[in-house]
């Protein structure tokens, strides 16, 4: 593929489709198609057109095959992260955290597809990392991107698709799943999507007061023992959620269920998103499309051996309703009383041992209460 002026605003799109994990499973083949500039031929479809009539006696010659369509060579399994990440950049070398940590797995026939998180304060084996000068150890999930990003000679200059590396290793490590292609959103970025499609529309499922935004949007400020002011309060029922709203709600964990409602939260509000995307039919109006891009400007990173193109290509024929939120419990674990973290059941633990062996719809029959309600 030639790539032109454009090149960098289309990854920008396919990165949201990628964020939006099932517009990338269902609305992805179009967009790559139309927007990347892969003119390609659907599957099984011919696209040359017959020869011309030659003249009489003319030797006539057998067309080319079509050429194969991006991705054609992707069968399966698919696995992909999807990380929000705090960055704080009103504070002078503020390290990246792994706010949210998604991975999206597609097993191989690409026929189907599961969105699970994995708890920020998860404790982990992180592995050593030389480029960022970590020596490696056993610690929160969350600072998997945070060690990852340091540049040694450049402390205040963090590099945050450095730190995915590291945090993509690490998920690696904990989930025994190879990573494909990932992508990395900042808070800010989230919010501009949101907004770009209009606000989003979501059932929000507990009460949940909001420890950093006021009713006003502003941010409340920080005080002894945390932060005051007045509180936003999401209350229970349907929603029409603005970016900043979607992006707050989505971000409170000292709530009841804690982190875990937090990540049934995000899930939730993905799915919302996509919803949304679909509904307006976006992958097939490049205008709005321009839109999106435009209001994610740097505040998204796409990571990946392969092109985006190729792999939402691939996974444009996958069903809708064979994409599946699911919910792995756990709780916390510490020592002398004293809070280091969380970590899986072993019915968490569990699912990923069956997902690997390609048993996740069997194992989610039998243990229905992991599948996340939207």
């Amino acid at each position: 593929m030639v790539l032109g002026s454009g090149t960098t605003r289309r990854r920008r799109l396919l990165g949201v489709l990628l964020l939006a994990a099932v517009v990338l499973v269902t609305a992805g083949g179009v967009a790559a198609v139309r927007l990347a500039g892969d003119r390609a031929p659907d599957r099984g479809a011919a696209s040359s057109a017959p020869p011309s009539p030659s003249a009489a006696g003319s030797p006539t010659t057998s067309p080319s095959p079509p050429p194969p369509p991006p991705g054609a060579d992707i069968t399966g399994p698919l696995n992909l992260l999807l990380v929000g990440v705090d960055t704080r950049v009103s504070v002078p070398g503020w390290e990246p955290h792994a706010d949210a940590v998604l991975v999206l797995h597609v097993p191989r026939g690409l026929d189907r597809a599961y969105l699970f998180s994995l708890p920020r304060d998860l404790v982990v084996d992180i592995p050593a990392f030389p480029k960022a000068g970590y020596r490696g150890g056993r610690t929160k999930l969350t600072h998997a991107m945070s060690y990852g990003s340091r540049v040694p000679g450049r402390p205040k200059q963090p590099n945050t698709a450095q730190g995915y590396e590291l945090l993509r290793s690490t998920v690696s490590g904990y989930t025994g799943l190879r990573i494909d292609a990932g992508a990395v959103v900042t808070f800010n970025g989230f919010d501009r999507l949101v907004d770009s499609l209009g606000g989003v529309d979501l059932t929000i499922d507990q009460r949940v007061v909001s420890r950093h935004r006021q009713p006003d949007g502003r941010h409340r400020k920080p005080g002894a023992g945390g932060y005051v002011g007045p509180q936003m309060v999401y209350e229970k029922g349907n929603r029409h959620l603005t970016g900043w709203q979607a992006l707050d709600y989505a971000r409170q964990r000292y709530i009841p269920g804690g982190d875990y409602s937090r990540q049934r939260h995000q899930q939730q509000l993905i799915r919302a998103l996509v919803r949304k995307i679909l509904d307006q039919d976006l992958a097939r109006d490049p205008d709005r499309v321009q839109q999106v891009a435009d209001a994610l400007g740097d505040t998204l990173i796409y990571v990946g051996g392969r092109r985006l193109v190729d792999v939402a290509y691939a996974l444009g024929g996958l069903p809708a309703d064979r994409f599946a939120l699911v919910g792995l419990p756990g709780g916390s674990v510490g020592s002398g009383g004293a809070y280091r973290g969380e970590q899986l059941t072993s019915v968490g633990r569990r699912f990923l041992t069956e997902l690997r062996a390609g048993r996740a719809e069997q194992y989610l029959k039998a243990n229905p209460t992991l599948r996340v309600k939207t």
